[in-house]
């Protein structure tokens, strides 16, 4: 009998995904564990092997299309003695919905008006859009991946009422598309259940309407910004962030960093065996830091609050369209080397989208770093779910004041931000204190 190849759910939230590349064509023949194929989702682009072996009988997707849901078919799979005539009839599957354009939408209702008209119901009126809805009334948030807020909106249905099926309760679209069915919690034009609606921005006619035609170029938004538009949305206005600053004196850092690296071995060519850079010293005394106020070392969890026993602490990876954050895990407990191995491994596979979920997933704080464009202090973003992030400064000479003595040394600014829900100011404060004495002194990372 056939076997349906189907697209893969390669994260917990995963709902859709574009099928990049085939490595298979109809009549190629594949074993267990052959890759068939690369699934592009908005953070990585993975190879699907194939489970079963058999003959490539019928591609139902072709390369390149996007919006692909979770467990569609995009393949059948001949068993030994069939042929294509044992496949019946197979289509391809829908693509996740989408707005009509706007140069449609005339077409699309002339069509409505030649078509029998049913009796007019509540749920079939098409309430107006409201914004992302808020977090419910009794102030617990609502975990909801981004498609079911949007489809929340566009049918006035609050989410707070809303019983969630993903993981950990995370509605998704199915839950959005029973309760539409069920006509459970529509409130067309009806305002969130608690505080003022969230602001939806401005749309994009109200932003071309400000600009003369034929001034710009449009660049529609990928996978991966819309995520991160979404993500970085949701953290600014869901989650409360305080700002913490000092200065680090980083001339010991320096040093160590130069020595260790003098002392690296060299290969017949003449190249180091590795070469340490002050981000590798900045992870490891986060991460040690972590450790020593280990309060500090949490994520907000709606009704309780995570206390990590790692320090799991991202990296914010610059790549052309986005930001990836991939998770060097156990940090604390990681030599120097080990660590500016694993950061650059992460950091190359990113920008190439080679990373598995479980590389960027989780953690509960992270570092960004953009003193090598020559920022000298800035405030980050949280990633939730972290209760934390680290931003950091270029490194300067500066001038100084010790014991009434004129002095100059090497200085670096950090910046560190605060989910207020999971970290008070006192305790950020005391993360931060110990951070900047492992930079100022480093030989106590090793103790």
């Amino acid at each position: 009998m056939p076997i349906n190849i189907t697209m893969p759910a390669l994260s917990p939230t995963m709902e859709e995904g574009t099928l990049a590349k085939w490595h298979v064509k109809e009549g190629d023949s594949v074993s267990s564990g052959d890759v068939i194929a690369e699934i592009e989702t908005d953070k990585a682009t993975m190879e699907v092997e194939a489970v079963d072996e058999g003959t490539i009988g019928k591609i139902l997707v072709s390369e390149g299309s996007e919006n692909v849901k979770v467990n569609a078919v995009i393949a059948v799979l001949l068993e030994e003695g069939e042929s294509t005539s044992d496949i019946g009839d197979a289509a391809p599957p829908p693509k996740a919905e989408a707005p009509k354009a706007e140069a449609e939408q005339p077409k699309a209702e002339q069509k409505s008006k030649d078509e029998p008209k049913a009796p007019s119901t509540s749920s079939d009126a098409k309430p107006t859009p409201e914004p992302l809805p808020a977090p419910k009334a009794d102030g617990k948030r609502v975990f909801a991946s981004p498609l079911a807020r949007r489809l929340a909106r566009d049918a006035g249905i609050d989410l707070a009422a809303v019983s969630g099926s993903g993981p950990k309760g995370r509605v998704v679209k199915a839950d959005i598309e029973k309760a539409k069915k069920d006509g459970v919690s529509a409130k067309p034009g009806a305002a969130p259940a608690a505080g003022a609606p969230l602001p939806a921005g401005m749309g994009k006619n109200q932003v071309l309407a400000m600009y003369e035609e034929g001034t710009y170029d449009i660049v529609p938004n990928d996978g991966m910004r819309k995520t991160v538009a979404a993500r970085l949305t949701e953290s600014k206005q869901t989650v409360p962030h305080f700002y913490l600053t000092l200065d680090c004196n980083i001339d010991a850092l320096m040093k160590a960093r130069e020595d260790l690296n003098a002392s690296a071995t060299k290969d017949k060519d003449g190249k180091p065996a590795y070469k340490l850079s002050v981000n590798d010293f900045i992870m490891k005394a986060w991460a040690i830091a972590l450790q020593q106020v280990p309060q500090a070392n949490a994520t907000w969890a709606g009704d309780s609050i995570l206390y990590h026993h790692r320090s799991d602490v991202a990296v914010a990876v610059a790549v052309p369209g986005g930001l990836f954050t991939p998770v060097v895990k156990s940090c604390d407990t990681k030599g120097l080397r080990q660590i500016s191995e694993e950061v650059k491994d992460l950091a190359t596979r990113a920008r190439s989208k080679k990373l598995a979920p479980h590389e960027y997933q989780g953690g509960s704080s992270a570092v960004s770093n953009l003193g090598m464009y020559g920022i000298k202090h800035f405030g980050a973003v949280i990633n939730p779910p972290h209760g934390t992030i680290l931003a950091v400064g270029a490194g300067e000479e500066r001038v100084y004041a010790e014991k009434g003595q004129i002095k100059t040394g090497s200085f670096m600014t950090v910046t560190l931000s605060c989910d207020h829900r999971s970290v008070d100011g006192a305790l950020g404060a005391e993360l931060l204190a110990a951070f900047k004495k492992l930079i100022e002194a480093p030989v106590m990372m090793l103790a």
